[in-house]
């Protein structure tokens, strides 16, 4: 039963507390030296958790707020950050739930008073993911979910409005695919059934049929890539969807990957572009340049080191040189790739071009 009526009359219990108003000098004093909204979810927390049962009057002294307020902040509580919070009549005070208290049902998490930037990033990275998914995908699902965000993104005094206007989080290079394909390839790589693709290979310029066997979801640069083993090739590669023309599900045995060769094979190497014969690639960053690139991770596994003249050196393992060329070439004369030979060749011959297109 809730604890406070939805009618004017008075009644027992928490609605009793109205009529013993802080005193107006009182109600002053702590306006000037009043926590903030999140400090107070805190010290709510605090108090039930240290004392089981706490009585409406407890928590106006000790928070110095009005009736009003409390109730407010009680609700947010509740319904944006679950909390277990239940009014227990017998007793005229607040506690949590026994179930929740014993480990029993979800626990819920306070909003931190700051996020690290890290943090900041992810959950805005995240509110945007959720923002771009398809309504067919989650559903009723997703409204909630975004709530929950918003109120993570809430901290103290500020709103989430107020922190995504002050942190921005700009996506860059996003292709657009089908959403019905999406929903689909979902549903495959959850419920473990094979597809059948029909895929455009944009450097062939070449359209081709494919059945895989659907492993993962992969979101990267902004852009989502389906991680299966292909049965034509009989081996493990990664689709772009936008890329994918048509796609349905078909029966039969979907081959399972482990994670640990799923990793060996396309996380190994340098980009969304991987394989299992790894290659190392040296680069040579002037020293101009070296002071941006010092503070960037290209690979988890990259080497590098700083030469005496202040120029960068980093190694990162690569299998396929698609990826790894096109950024290499964004630094211009600001990088030399030292070695392998191949790729060192592959950008001479790809700066050569540029070249000779600018020089017409």
């Amino acid at each position: 039963m809730e604890e406070t009526p939805r009618d004017n009359r008075r009644a027992p219990g928490a609605m009793d507390m109205e009529a013993h108003a802080v005193p107006a000098a009182a109600e002053l004093r702590t306006k000037l030296t009043r926590m903030d909204r999140t400090e107070r979810f805190y010290k709510i927390d605090q108090m039930l958790q240290s004392r089981g049962r706490v009585k409406v009057r407890e928590f106006l002294d000790e928070l110095g707020v009005s009736l009003a307020t409390f109730k407010r902040d009680l609700e947010y509580m509740r319904s944006r950050l679950n909390a277990p919070i239940v009014w227990d009549r017998d007793q005229e005070a607040y506690r949590f739930e026994e179930e929740a208290r014993a480990g029993k049902a979800p626990r819920y998490e306070l909003p931190g008073l700051w996020f690290s930037p890290s943090e900041a990033q992810a959950l805005l990275t995240l509110e945007h993911l959720v923002e771009g998914l398809e309504p067919a995908l989650l559903g009723a699902h997703v409204k909630p979910l975004k709530a929950r965000l918003a109120a993570l993104l809430s901290v103290g005094d500020r709103s989430a409005e107020e922190v995504r206007k002050r942190i921005r989080v700009i996506p860059f290079g996003a292709r657009r695919h089908e959403p019905r394909h999406f929903e689909l390839i979902a549903s495959a790589v959850l419920g473990r059934q094979r597809l059948k693709l029909t895929y455009w290979n944009r450097t062939r310029d070449e359209v081709t049929e494919r059945e895989v066997s659907p492993q993962r979801l992969t979101h990267y640069r902004n852009n989502w890539y389906l991680d299966a083993w292909d049965h034509l090739r009989n081996d493990l590669r990664s689709f772009a969807l936008d890329a994918i023309r048509e796609v349905s599900m078909v029966p039969g045995k979907v081959r399972e990957v482990p994670d640990a060769e799923l990793d060996a094979v396309l996380a190994s190497g340098y980009g969304i572009f991987s394989g299992k014969k790894v290659q190392w690639a040296t680069l040579r960053f002037t020293p101009e340049r070296a002071r941006y690139v010092a503070m960037e991770v290209w690979h988890p596994k990259q080497r590098a080191r700083w030469e005496k003249d202040g120029s960068y050196v980093l190694e990162v393992p690569y299998s396929s040189e698609a990826e790894l060329l096109m950024d290499i070439l964004k630094f211009g004369a600001d990088v030399e790739v030292t070695g392998p030979g191949a790729l060192r060749e592959s950008v001479r011959s790809r700066a050569t071009a540029t070249t000779r297109l600018y020089g017409k």
